[in-house]
């Protein structure tokens, strides 16, 4: 692993990840914090433990964590609440990411409504919460099949042009869908599922790379589903690390525009994802979770 330490505790820092420029002017170090477990069961209502959520987040900028990536659906409004709780005044150069584009009903529930005028009512209400004037990177959720997509780009488009937001981002896109967007709007990032166990959009990650686009997996600990005789169990015994770690270390191998955002609520399981900066692996490692995409995960 690299020797990459926070002085005070001894845990590895995330900038032995490397870093990655978002929309050519937002530099951030390549392993950051997706806020979506910091809310209630199926992402709905408080966290069971405030104070642990506040502290996590704390402990990720301590961890030299940069990049924090939540969304106005996530509580709905809590994590939001909660980053701006715990870490504003923002410290310099901490990228803050929000979404829009879901609407919640009730717990693991979501619904589509990208209206024009929805989009801009939760980008303001984001703003509010996250105490900003104007956020670093604003996504949509998912394109709204109901409403005219060139109507959302659109919106997307008049967010940079107000000064509400600095970058946008698209979610779950095709290539197809990304070409067509960026014909409209600048487009400085792609947030679809993606991990060892599931590449399915590898060729949108492909696109990504060529044209410098940062490209945030969700999603990106499903080894935590992993059989113990599975490759990337083997892997993580072999290199004295988690399963979660070699699946982290994996996603930042496979590509210099990947921008992994593992979320937990607990400070332990941070400090694990973060330590995952410092795995380098090997030749070898990589061959044989060349192979984890083809083994099933079991229900």
């Amino acid at each position: 692993m690299d020797n990459r330490m926070d002085n005070e505790s001894g845990a590895p820092l995330a900038d032995a990840a490397g870093t990655i420029t978002i929309g050519g002017d937002l530099t951030v170090n390549r392993l950051g914090f997706g806020a979506m477990r910091l809310t209630g069961e199926g992402i709905w209502g408080p966290p069971a433990d405030r104070d642990e959520a506040l502290r996590v987040l704390v402990r990720a900028i301590e961890l030299g964590v940069n990049f924090i990536d939540t969304a106005n659906s996530y509580g709905p409004y809590h994590s939001e609440e909660l980053i701006a709780e715990a870490l504003f005044p923002y410290p310099e150069g901490l990228v803050i990411a929000t979404k829009g584009g879901l609407e919640r009903a009730g717990p693991d529930q979501w619904h589509p409504n990208g209206d024009p005028d929805n989009l801009r009512r939760e980008l303001e209400g984001s703003l509010r919460r996250l105490m900003l004037d104007r956020v670093d990177l604003y996504q949509l959720h998912r394109i709204d099949p109901e409403i005219p997509e060139s109507e959302q780009l659109m919106a997307l488009r008049e967010f940079l042009d107000d000064g509400l937001a600095r970058h946008v981002g698209l979610s779950e896109v095709t290539v197809e869908q990304l070409e067509r967007a960026r014909r409209v709007v600048p487009i400085a990032s792609v947030q679809n599922r993606y991990n060892v166990e599931d590449q399915h959009w590898g060729w949108v990650l492909d696109r990504c790379e060529s044209e410098g686009i940062a490209f945030l997996p969700w999603a990106p600990l499903s080894a935590g589903h992993i059989s113990d005789d599975s490759a990337i169990a083997r892997v993580a015994e072999r290199r004295d690390a988690t399963p979660m770690q070699v699946a982290i270390a994996w996603l930042l191998a496979r590509s210099p525009v990947m921008l992994p955002i593992p979320g937990t609520s607990r400070v332990t399981h941070l400090e694990e994802n973060v330590a995952a900066a410092s795995l380098r692996l090997t030749q070898e490692d990589m061959e044989d979770l060349a192979r984890a995409a083809t083994e099933s995960i079991p229900g």
